[in-house]
């Protein structure tokens, strides 16, 4: 794999089964690991949660390239960390 195709590999964080504030917690911190350009990819089943991240994520300057249902109560986000 090249340099630039691992670059764009997010990381996986999943916080299914996890309630309020903790999938924001879990976000923070494995964001606070990533260098600049590098992406990070949240599950979570909480609504709440789906809010809460992109939230804290655009207020810390990141970009939020999706937010995504993918289940009856799944949802996938994906941040660039800035």
């Amino acid at each position: 794999m090249s340099e630039k195709a691992e670059a764009v590999t997010p990381t996986l964080v999943d916080a299914r089964g996890e309630i309020c504030p903790y999938p924001l917690v879990m976000a923070q911190r494995a964001m606070a690991a990533r260098a600049s350009g590098e992406r990070l990819k949240v599950l979570v089943d909480n609504p709440m949660s789906v809010e809460d991240i992109p939230r804290w994520a655009e207020g810390a300057g990141h970009r939020v390239l999706r937010v995504e249902k993918t289940g009856n109560a799944l949802w996938e986000i994906e941040i660039e960390k800035r």
